[in-house]
């Protein structure tokens, strides 16, 4: 843990470096007139740093409709959730970023424990229901997405190995090494992997025994919570531990896989945002805030990433899968995401499963 602060503490001098290549723009060379002139672009406002969790091509695409809309570019950079709050408290003392735009709500909510996000009430925080918005109103949740498994069926029947429908499943001898899933320290998903399964076993002593168990078929720990699903769809592992969202794009681009939810229940993350305290972009920050929840453009981006939006009215994939659809634990984000226990239960991981690989 301690390394990885200080790898922090070196990657936050970087960063302003990182957004300037961001904001930097290649001169378009000269072009005939136009017999028809073209459309107005918006007025250039400035610009807003962010930090993202959303997938990258997903960021990318939300930002550059945000910046086509109003003018307003974003250099963002996109970190895992633990890298997030990593991050953000790396550089408390000198915010580089105004806004973090998706995450797991639990990564928000110890952002927010920490003191390193600030409360934010938009014109349209309304449209979100009160279960799905911080009290304080500190963060703001996007959108839900419940942790599944994903099995590529090729691999699968290569080696004689069933799509695993229980979290005990996990734990049966056949599926030794073909098992991949996130780090939790650095992986949002991976932290929320070990609340469900706090849930589904009642004690933090059953949640580290089942964990060391699940250990054993873990071929390796992903930095990023999508990135597993990924090599599934390729083949490169048979299973996978991640986001329904994240699985059901895979599916939809062709690749051969099953999307299967824990019989057990399951947990699920509340993707969120936040305004970074002390960000040196505050006003063009609440801009884009107020423009991610608001805009039918930036909803309907969302959409084609699978993924269930909260905000009423909000449009839905017909494809996505819906928490309401499988069985889930009953979640205590509260709980979950405070600092103390987090900090517990990282270590305890840590401590005797991470360190011991």
């Amino acid at each position: 843990m301690k390394k990885s602060l200080a790898l922090f503490l070196v990657l936050i001098m970087l960063v302003p470096a990182l957004f300037a290549q961001g904001g930097q723009e290649t001169a378009p060379a000269p072009t005939p007139a136009a017999t028809t002139p073209a459309p107005a672009a918006p007025a250039s406002t400035g610009s807003v740093n962010a930090y993202t969790t959303l997938e990258e091509p997903l960021a990318a695409k939300l930002f550059q409709l945000f910046e086509e809309e109003t003018g307003i570019k974003v250099n963002f950079v996109r970190l895992s959730g633990g890298e997030a709050v990593a991050r953000l408290e790396a550089e408390a003392a000198n915010p580089q970023a105004s806004i973090w735009v998706g995450g797991v709500g639990l990564d928000h909510i110890t952002a927010k424990s920490k003191g390193l996000t600030t409360p934010y009430i938009s014109r349209y925080t309304s449209k979100t229901p009160a279960q799905f918005r911080d009290p304080d109103n500190y963060y703001i949740g996007l959108y839900v997405g419940p942790l599944t498994f994903v099995t590529n069926t090729d691999r699968a029947k290569e080696l004689g190995i069933e799509p695993p429908t229980s979290w005990a499943d996990l734990l049966k001898p056949e599926y030794k090494g073909y098992i991949r899933m996130a780090n939790p320290n650095t992986s949002g998903t991976a932290y929320n992997v070990l609340t469900t399964i706090l849930d589904v076993y009642g004690t933090e002593d059953k949640m580290i025994e089942y964990m060391k168990a699940l250990d054993k078929n873990i071929d390796q720990y992903t930095k990023s919570g999508s990135a597993p699903g990924k090599s599934v769809a390729t083949g490169e592992i048979p299973v996978a531990i991640g986001y329904a969202h994240d699985q059901v794009k895979l599916k939809a681009a062709g690749s051969p896989i099953v999307i299967t939810a824990p019989s057990e229940g399951t947990g699920y993350e509340l993707a969120s945002m936040s305004l970074v305290k002390g960000g040196p972009d505050p006003v063009n920050a609440k801009k884009l805030y107020d423009w991610v929840l608001s805009s039918p453009v930036a909803q309907k981006t969302f959409t084609e990433w699978y993924v269930v939006l909260v905000a009423d009215g909000a449009v839905k994939h017909p494809d996505a899968l819906s928490i309401n659809d499988i069985k889930t634990v009953n979640e205590d984000m509260a709980w979950d995401g405070d600092k103390v226990n987090k900090t517990r239960l990282l270590d305890r991981w840590t401590n005797e499963i991470g360190n011991k690989r």
